[in-house]
C-alpha cells in the first residue's frame, strides 16, 4: 500500500519550491500518495487540480506573537554570548513604543527575553509556546482533520511560520513522524527556527552544521541534506526561449544588451532606488561612449512601495519593467504568492540578461547557475541618514561568511567605480563566475538539480524506520 504524505503549506513561501516544480510528480513516482495540508487562502485544488485538505481555523494562542519574538531574541542573545559575536543584536528589530498597547506587550516581551536568555531558557519557552498552541482551537481542529484522513508522514514546506506549530504539535501528539524544510540559505543563523520537528531537510553540509550548532536539542541524525528545488527550473531548459522571442514578448530591443537590477524589499534596502538610479547613469554615461545598453529592472515580488518610480519614469528610454509574475491574495507580505509563470521569465531574464546587481540578494546564485556575474552593491548612498538602514550591515551577516572568496561576487565599494566595472563584465575582463559557482555549491549543495528526489529518499528512509 502506498504511503500518504501531507505536504503542509503552513504559508505561501513554499508553493515556488513544492507545487510549482517537480516534486510532486517525483513523488508520484516514487509511489507516495500525495495531499496538500494547505493552511493558505491559495486553492491548490482550484489552481493546479491538486489533491488537498483546507485548514479553516487559523486560530493561534493571543500571547503566540509575544512569546515568538521574544523566543526570537532569546536566541539571538544565545548565540552572541556562546560565539561572542556582535553580528546577532543586528538580527533583531526594534521595538514599538507607539501607544499604551505597544508599550506593554514591548515590556512583556523584554521580560520574557530576561527571564528566558539561556539555553535551558529557550528549551522552557520554547515548551510554553507549544503549551500555548496546545491550547488553541487550531490544534484540535487540525488534530482531527489527521485522525480522519491518517497520513502517515508531515512535510512541512518552511520551518519559520509560527502558523505552523499547532498543526505539527497535533501531528506529533499523534505519533505521525514531522520533517521540516529549512525554507531559506540565511534562516538558521537568524533565529528563524520556529518549529520542532523530528527530521529537517536542508540545502547543504553547511546548513546542516548550522541547525546542529545553532540548536544543540537536534541530532545529527534528525538532519538530511537533500538541496533545495528552488534552482531546479533553471536546468529545465523547455523554459528556455530564444532571445528573439523573449525579447518581442517583453517589448524588448534586440539592439540592446541589458543588464538585469533585481530590486530588494525595503527593509533589506531602504535606498535601493538611489542605487538603480547609479546604474542608469553608468549606463547612460557608456551609451554615450558607444555602447548600446538597457537596464531591466525586476522588482522584489512583495515590495510595493512606489520609491522607484521616479527613476524609472525619468529613465524610460533605458529601463524596461519585467515585473515578476506574481498574485497578490491577501494583504500580507506571505500571501503575495509566485505563479508557475514566473519560472519562465526568471529563467530567460537570466539567461538573456548580460550580468545582474543587487543589494546582497540570492539572486548571484540564480545567475550564476546561468553562468552569469553579479555585481553587489556596497556603499552608502548620501541620503542615508539617522533611522535608515545602512545595507553595509548585510554583508556582516553570517550568511556571507561562506563565501569562499571575496571575489564570489563583484563587490562595487564606490559609485565612482560602477561605471568601470560594468565596462570590464561587458568586455570578459571581470567575473565573478568561477569563484560563484563554488560558493553556490556550499550554499545550496552538490547537486542543485537533484533536490526534489532526494527529499522524497530522505522521506522513504525516514518511512521504512
Amino acid at each position: 500500500m502506498s504511503k500518504k504524505v501531507f505536504v503542509f503549506f503552513p504559508d505561501g513561501v513554499g508553493l515556488r519550491n513544492f507545487a510549482f516544480t517537480d516534486f510532486k510528480s517525483i513523488g508520484e513516482e516514487k509511489g507516495f500518495d500525495i495531499t496538500y495540508w494547505n493552511n493558505t487562502i491559495f486553492s491548490l485544488k482550484d489552481n493546479l487540480d491538486f489533491d488537498e485538505v483546507k485548514i479553516e481555523d487559523h486560530t493561534s494562542h493571543p500571547l503566540l506573537p509575544l512569546y515568538s519574538r521574544a523566543r526570537k531574541r532569546a536566541e539571538l542573545n544565545v548565540s552572541r554570548d556562546k560565539f561572542n559575536d556582535a553580528v546577532y543584536p543586528t538580527y533583531k528589530f526594534p521595538f514599538n513604543y507607539k501607544g499604551l498597547k505597544n508599550i506593554f506587550k514591548s515590556i512583556y516581551i523584554k521580560c520574557l527575553i530576561g527571564l528566558y536568555s539561556s539555553e535551558k531558557g529557550i528549551i522552557k519557552l520554547r515548551n510554553k509556546i507549544n503549551q500555548l498552541e496546545r491550547s488553541a482551537s487550531k490544534y484540535k481542529y487540525c488534530k482531527t482533520q489527521l485522525e480522519t484522513h491518517k497520513p502517515d508522514l508531515i512535510f512541512c514546506t518552511t520551518q519559520r511560520a509560527t502558523q505552523s506549530i499547532s498543526a505539527l504539535l497535533a501531528a506529533k501528539d499523534l505519533g505521525i513522524p514531522t520533517v521540516a524544510f529549512v525554507y531559506s540559505w540565511d534562516n538558521v543563523p537568524k533565529a528563524m527556527q520556529v518549529v520542532e520537528t523530528d527530521y529537517y531537510c536542508v540545502w547543504s553540509d553547511l546548513m546542516k552544521k548550522e541547525v546542529l550548532q545553532y540548536y544543540p536539542f537536534v541530532k545529527e541524525e534528525q538532519v538530511f541534506v537533500t538541496g533545495t528545488p528552488q534552482f531546479e527550473p533553471h536546468y529545465n531548459t523547455s523554459l528556455k526561449q530564444t532571445r528573439d522571442v523573449f525579447f518581442k514578448a517583453y517589448n524588448l530591443d534586440t539592439n540592446k544588451k541589458y543588464i538585469c537590477y533585481s530590486g530588494d524589499d525595503e527593509t533589506t534596502s531602504p535606498l535601493d532606488q538611489y542605487y538603480l538610479e547609479d546604474l542608469t547613469n553608468a549606463v547612460r554615461s557608456l551609451n554615450a561612449e558607444g555602447e548600446n545598453l538597457g537596464i531591466i529592472y525586476r522588482k522584489c515580488p512583495v515590495d510595493f512601495t512606489p520609491r522607484y518610480n521616479a527613476v524609472i519614469e525619468a529613465n524610460k528610454d533605458i529601463i524596461e519593467v519585467l515585473d515578476p509574475i506574481w498574485k497578490q491574495v491577501g494583504g500580507q507580505w506571505n500571501q503575495i504568492l509566485p505563479t508557475k509563470e514566473d519560472f519562465k521569465m526568471l529563467y530567460n531574464v537570466c539567461e538573456h540578461s548580460e550580468f545582474v546587481t543587487n543589494v546582497c540578494s540570492s539572486t548571484v546564485f540564480d545567475f550564476v547557475a546561468h553562468n552569469k556575474p553579479c555585481i553587489y552593491y556596497n556603499y552608502e548612498q548620501p541620503q542615508l541618514k539617522k533611522g535608515i538602514r545602512d545595507i553595509g550591515q548585510n554583508y556582516k551577516y553570517v550568511h556571507f561568511r561562506s563565501m569562499p572568496s571575496k571575489d564570489a561576487a563583484v563587490f562595487c565599494e564606490d559609485k565612482n567605480h560602477l561605471k568601470d566595472l560594468v565596462k570590464q563584465i561587458l568586455d570578459g575582463k571581470l567575473s565573478n563566475v568561477e569563484a560563484g559557482s563554488k560558493w553556490y555549491k556550499i550554499v545550496v549543495g552538490e547537486n542543485p538539480t537533484k533536490a526534489s528526489q532526494h527529499i522524497w529518499e530522505a522521506i522513504e528512509f525516514i518511512l521504512k524506520k
